[in-house]
């Protein structure tokens, strides 16, 4: 009997186990087909599932709580964006608000910084036109400055004219009243022979300086020294016309008041006393102030050139004959006091000055005390 009942307790199991998913399927095609209204009808006992359906509800269980805890998610995401906008929201109006209440000030003080900026402008403006009188000021003073140092100049060499003017008419009248002296006859043709043989000794020393100064202008030419070399081209250029004349003159000799007017002063030089006539005098200041002319081109030529201050470089100072025409005094005599002059021009012509001499009437000549002291003729009378 006891086996009876388990045998029919499994029967009643097995047919349970099998008629139950048959049951489930007929009941969810029913409910598919009639869709039958709710009832208060009560529900029959549910039939325990098979561990299949389990693990399918189970996992549906699951993914509907990770949907639904991602909706949650998604919501407090949106919540959470919707409050920061709000936040952002009313902070844009309180910042606006503030601006509202802050903008009369800002107004206010851009006002004022405007002010200030028109007077500090204003203040710079008048400023600047100070500064534009002062310098019109000092530029006008500067220039009257100027032109009272150029009348002062202008002044200094018209009195130096006036000076050397006045020698001059002194010489005349001296002149005029050693004319009434005459030498010898013996004594004129002495001179005279004595001024034959300085003539020819003078055209020859002529012929010699064209070598030389072929040579100083190619030297000049390789130094580049173009300022120095347009000077002396210049010099030898009227050296050579000079001596062209003189190839060309007939002097009359017995008609020449030189040879017969007695000497008036008397000169130092190289240790020795000289005796010379006016005509002789006059010639060696003309070599003083010849010297002082070219000394001056040379001079302002190595200024030009930027070439350092050397006088005695110079192909005229070494020639020391512009001007001289073989008469009256010997060479040496006229090179010396032409080299006096040319040391003196050269100084002023390089530094740009007018230290030892003028310019008037559109050349250059020596101050009269300079060419006294250089000269220190002392009369015989």
């Amino acid at each position: 009997m006891k086996r009876l009942g388990v045998v029919l307790t499994t029967v009643l199991f097995l047919f349970l186990a099998f008629s139950a998913p048959l049951y489930s399927q007929q009941e969810q095609q029913d409910e598919k087909e009639s869709k039958p209204e709710k009832t208060s009808k009560p529900q029959p006992h549910p039939q325990p599932k098979p561990q299949q359906e389990r693990q399918k509800e189970k996992g549906q269980q699951q993914e509907q709580q990770q949907q639904e805890h991602a909706r949650q998610q998604q919501e407090q995401r949106q919540k959470q964006e919707t409050q920061q906008e709000q936040r952002a929201q009313q902070q844009r109006q309180k910042e606006q608000l503030q601006q509202q209440q802050h903008a009369p000030q800002e107004r206010a003080q851009q006002q004022q910084q405007q002010r200030q900026k028109e007077q500090t402008q204003q203040q710079e403006r008048v400023q600047q036109q100070e500064r534009q009188k002062e310098q019109a000021q000092q530029q006008q003073h500067a220039q009257q400055m100027q032109q009272q140092q150029v009348q002062n100049q202008r002044q200094q060499q018209e009195e130096r004219q006036r000076q050397l003017n006045q020698q001059q008419q002194q010489q005349s009248q001296q002149q005029a009243r050693l004319n009434q002296q005459r030498l010898s006859q013996e004594r004129q043709q002495q001179l005279i022979r004595q001024q034959q043989q300085r003539v020819v000794q003078y055209r020859q020393h002529l012929d010699q300086q064209e070598r030389i100064a072929q040579q100083r202008s190619a030297a000049l030419q390789q130094q580049r020294r173009m300022a120095q070399y347009r000077f002396q081209q210049e010099y030898y250029q009227r050296e050579r016309e000079q001596a062209e004349r003189l190839r060309r003159d007939r002097h009359d000799y017995d008609n020449d008041p030189y040879f017969y007017t007695a000497p008036i002063y008397r000169y130092h030089r190289g240790g020795s006393y000289y005796e010379i006539n006016q005509y002789g005098a006059d010639l060696l200041r003309e070599a003083v102030n010849n010297g002082y002319r070219e000394g001056f081109r040379a001079g302002s030529a190595d200024r030009e050139d930027r070439w350092r201050h050397d006088y005695e470089d110079s192909f005229a100072y070494q020639d020391a004959n512009f001007g001289y025409s073989g008469y009256y005094v010997d060479q040496a005599d006229y090179n010396y006091y032409f080299r006096q002059g040319f040391q003196r021009g050269y100084e002023d012509g390089y530094y740009n000055r007018y230290q030892y001499g003028v310019y008037s009437n559109g050349s250059y000549s020596i101050l009269g005390n300079v060419l006294s002291l250089i000269l220190n003729l002392q009369s015989l009378q």
